[in-house]
């Protein structure tokens, strides 16, 4: 900005320098002022709708990086559900006394025994269903267990 000033002093010094006639300096002096403020008014309104854009953008920004903060967020914990490795905890209800437990999830683990009744459980991890006896899953070769079949001798119990 001070270029345009130094500019427009000099300016102002040529024209008094070569216009000998008093009226028409004035003349010309004041015409000249209000065309420069013109032109600086529109300058500054420019000026000011450029910052209101900036403005804007960095309110949108602010509103997209937060967004992202709590997308960021939910990603997270997506991911420590799906490739959680510890302190992941497995409900057992046992067959036997029907206390329900909790234990860690260890694939490597076959069988659990409950802490009630001290039976074993066995432990599938596949949790492939279809590959199940059609008797709910047992087999019969539970510690303690004779088959899950329908006998009127465990009613009689």
């Amino acid at each position: 900005m001070g270029s345009i000033k130094n500019e427009y002093k000099s300016f102002l010094d040529d024209i008094e320098k070569n216009i000998k006639n008093k009226e028409d300096l004035e003349y010309i002096k004041k015409r000249l002022s209000s065309f420069v403020d013109v032109i600086v008014e529109k300058v500054d309104d420019i000026a000011n709708y450029r910052k209101e854009e900036i403005e804007q953008l960095e309110e949108r920004q602010n509103e997209i990086e937060e967004k992202m903060s709590k997308m960021q967020g939910i990603i997270d914990n997506i991911e420590k559900d799906i490739y959680a490795e510890e302190g992941f905890d497995f409900e057992i209800v046992c067959p036997y006394c029907e206390s329900e437990f909790i234990i860690d999830v260890d694939e490597n683990k076959t069988e659990v025994e409950c802490p009630e009744c001290n039976n074993i459980i066995e432990l599938d991890w596949t949790g492939n269903v279809d590959d199940e006896p059609e008797h709910d899953g047992c087999n019969g070769s539970c510690h303690g267990c004779h088959g899950c079949e329908d006998s009127d001798e465990d009613d009689d119990m």
